[in-house]
């Protein structure tokens, strides 16, 4: 049990990924030991209920600060010792106080450096590159700025947008997965 590592899982919506990693990693290696959501309505608490993984939500609203946020996290974060924080559609940025203290990854669905921050997928796919795809990369103080761990290539040829976004989301996954055993092993 203790030689299996430790990933806490970041998310507010849907938690599709943060499914994929319960169903490809947990108990396989690694062991989510939190999910953590800003969103208190956020549908993956019911993934984290389903796989008995400790739920912390903490609401932006009630802090006056991202500072502040941050540091509660931060706190909560360090109760569960992670080796890893995995940022799985966490729509916030994160400041200083978090990325400082925290070594996190998270996933975007761009060729980074290019469309860095919202719309990702729509601005990949409407630029004059043959190709777009998704990053894996280390979180640091800059919006998607940080080292990137990893990229995965998708021709956009013959794809509408609905075809392209869709198999952004599947390569989100495995790209996600990939990374998180890379940086553990």
């Amino acid at each position: 049990m203790s030689n299996r590592k430790k990933i806490a899982v970041l998310f507010s919506g849907k938690g599709s990924n943060f499914a994929h990693i319960v169903n490809t990693l947990h108990h396989k290696g690694f062991e989510v030991v939190v999910a953590l959501t800003n969103n208190p309505n956020a549908l993956g608490i019911e993934i984290a209920k389903a796989a008995s993984i400790p739920i912390e939500i903490i609401d932006p609203k009630d802090y006056e600060s991202r500072e502040a946020f941050d540091t509660v996290m931060v706190e909560r974060l360090h109760q569960y010792t992670p080796d890893l924080t995995v940022l799985a559609g966490f729509m916030r940025i994160l400041t200083s106080t978090f990325t400082e203290q925290i070594k996190s990854i998270n996933l975007h669905p761009s060729l980074l450096p290019r469309h860095k921050g919202l719309k990702a997928i729509e601005k990949s796919y409407e630029d004059a590159h043959s190709h777009g795809g998704v990053s894996v990369h280390y979180v640091s103080s800059e919006l998607d700025g940080g080292e990137v761990i990893l990229q995965k290539e998708i021709a956009k040829e013959g794809l509408n947008f609905e075809a392209y976004d869709a198999k952004v989301r599947s390569v989100e996954k495995e790209a996600l997965a990939e990374a998180i055993r890379l940086v553990l092993k």
